[in-house]
């Protein structure tokens, strides 16, 4: 099965097609065993892509994360997928239109350099309502913004949204020890308010048009970046109205720009070609 590894700031992923895939095969026990860091290739996710139609960019996305579960989105597997395809020259538009289990999305190539791409997502319109998150106490809400949420007795104040995908934003004046905010991101991320998990987002405002943030990722952990926790993160940050609705966000890794206009929001950053292989199927 041929595969390529592409990062965006840290976050790598396998990108392969779909006729590379018997038709048979399991997939969640083969993305668990391929992004194994020790015995596979290792990765943070697999992405499945299938090209419908080239020359209008039209393509079919499915994203697992290493655990083998399958999420809705995610804005740096959107950017890396988009980048494999400009680099294999699968397509032929600039502009790409992916279908997801979160609706369509579309990415614009803006620069190349040899196997560096810079890429802008488009990541749709944020979702609030509790049960579109989905967030359950017991209650409707139509917004959450600094919710209590009690983990091992102590309190944490929550903003939760959806892109797609649910996340959970919790905002700092000094980041949490890594043992720590590794223990917070756990136990947020099985809370039995979240029926379907989520990803959370540790949150330093540096100024109105800069954040840092730390990231805790559904069935994978800790990410060195994240696109779509990078643009839940800004949202909940404007939501507050603690920074412009155009931000920097700064990774471990790097930075990407997250804008929300006209209730849209989108993400432009870096993705880079790794390498390129064959993995043996049994």
């Amino acid at each position: 099965m041929k595969f390529t590894k592409i990062h965006s700031l840290g976050n790598d992923f396998l990108v392969v097609e779909k006729q590379e895939v018997p038709p048979k095969i399991e997939l969640s026990p083969l993305v668990r065993t391929i992004c194994e860091r020790h015995t596979g290739v290792g990765a943070d996710g697999f992405l499945l892509i299938d090209v419908k139609d080239p020359d209008q960019g039209l393509v079919n996305f499915s994203i697992f994360n290493a655990d083998g579960t399958e999420p809705e989105i995610s804005g740096n597997g959107l950017r890396c997928a988009a980048a494999y395809l400009h680099y294999r020259q699968s397509v032929k538009p600039t502009q790409l239109h992916f279908q997801t289990h979160a609706g369509n999305r579309e990415s614009l190539l803006q620069e190349r350099n040899k196997r560096y791409f810079r890429i802008r997502i488009e990541m749709g319109e944020p979702l609030f309502d509790s049960a579109k998150i989905p967030f359950d106490d017991g209650s409707e809400h139509e917004k959450i913004i600094d919710y209590p949420l009690t983990i091992n007795q102590k309190i944490y104040h929550i903003t939760a949204l959806s892109l797609g995908n649910p996340h959970c934003a919790i905002f700092f004046d000094r980041f949490p020890s890594r043992i720590e905010w590794h223990q917070i991101g756990r136990e947020i991320e099985l809370h039995p308010f979240f029926p379907k998990k989520t990803n959370i987002e540790f949150i330093r405002v540096l100024n109105r048009d800069e954040i840092e943030v730390l990231f805790w990722e559904r069935g994978v952990g800790e990410t060195l970046s994240s696109g779509s926790g990078s643009c839940a993160a800004a949202v909940a940050s404007i939501l507050k109205n603690l920074t412009n609705k155009e931000i920097t966000v700064r990774t471990s890794m790097g930075e990407l720009l997250v804008e929300w206009k006209k209730g849209v929001v989108y993400q432009t950053g870096p993705a880079e070609v790794v390498f390129s292989g064959d993995f043996a199927l049994d």
